[in-house]
């Protein structure tokens, strides 16, 4: 048996809801849930120490109000950047030094885990092999000390999201295969892995329920978006989009279940464009896609069978 909670990555406020009252409530009056991934737009470790504060101590106040548990945090999109994998070296310790900051801040807001992609590679360190080695390497090492910073703070693990092109790591199921491997060579917590079920970028692997299947065991985190095969299109759950998309809730809990996983958290990765059409339709279709998976996960913790 596997157990299920149903979340949200909050990538859908940053601009629009970025009040932690208001977030807050739309996640748990509207969309019905109570358990969220913070982004780093939201919280940045990076802030001055009286800023964070200050909207630290807002965060803590409407999540206790709403019944909201902060599960993980994770990098958004201000921070979609080399991190560990900068060219240079001085960039490199200094993201280094924000991912203590944000295992400090996880800690603060008892959330269980902190992640990101692993890192992302111009295109001169792709492209020659000595240096693409150096900064593959140099990353794996400040993870894994990462990962001993984050057992002194109590965190239960560190997470890095498979992601769609060679430059990002882990767009292959045997390159991630490998990358967790490595990484948990030498760990104080375990390095586990993020799945996104649009992520199946390789063109000889573009079947999001293999990446499952194979990876799942590894992933105790999964984001949600509707998608057509072949993309990663981030649509909500709507009946429009699901007569287009690939993506079947009942399948997806079958195949993670087979994989034995004791607990695995589901969270809405649902993006729209700042578009006049689309503006309206953000919360409406947030709040459907939340419904329709609570139609097979109505409450957290819900067991599922692996068939």
């Amino acid at each position: 048996m596997t157990r299920f909670t149903l979340g949200t990555n909050m990538c859908f406020a940053v601009n629009r809801w970025p009040e932690p009252e208001e977030w807050a409530r739309v996640v748990a009056v509207e969309m019905g849930l109570h358990s969220v991934q913070l982004v780093s737009d939201l919280l940045n470790p990076l802030w001055p120490r009286d800023v964070l504060e200050a909207q630290t101590g807002r965060v803590l106040a409407a999540v206790a109000k709403y019944g909201i548990t902060i599960h993980t945090l994770m990098t958004g999109g201000l921070t979609r950047l080399g991190l560990l994998m900068s060219p240079y070296e001085e960039l490199r310790r200094m993201y280094f030094d924000w991912y203590k900051r944000f295992i400090d801040l996880a800690a603060v807001l008892g959330a269980q885990a902190v992640g990101s992609h692993l890192g992302i590679l111009s295109f001169r360190d792709l492209n020659d092999p000595e240096r693409y080695r150096a900064r593959v390497d140099e990353a794996i090492t400040l993870w894994q000390e990462l990962s001993f910073y984050a057992q002194e703070k109590g965190l239960a693990y560190l997470f890095f999201e498979t992601m769609s092109i060679p430059r990002e790591m882990g767009y292959t199921v045997e390159e991630a295969q490998a990358l967790y491997a490595r990484l948990n060579e030498r760990a104080g917590v375990p390095i586990r892995l993020c799945l996104d079920v649009g992520h199946a970028p390789h063109p000889a692997e573009r079947d999001p329920y293999l990446w499952l299947e194979r990876l799942g065991a590894y992933a105790p985190l999964i984001h949600l978006q509707q998608t057509e095969h072949g993309h990663s299109r981030h649509w909500p759950f709507t009946p429009d989009y699901n007569a287009l998309g690939i993506v079947e809730p009942r399948r997806v809990l079958d195949t993670i279940a087979r994989t034995g996983i004791d607990e695995v958290w589901l969270g809405f990765e649902v993006l729209h464009r700042e578009r006049w059409e689309e503006e309206e339709r953000v919360l409406s279709d947030l709040v459907a896609s939340a419904a329709y998976w609570r139609e097979l996960i109505p409450y957290d913790g819900m067991e599922w069978p692996g068939a």
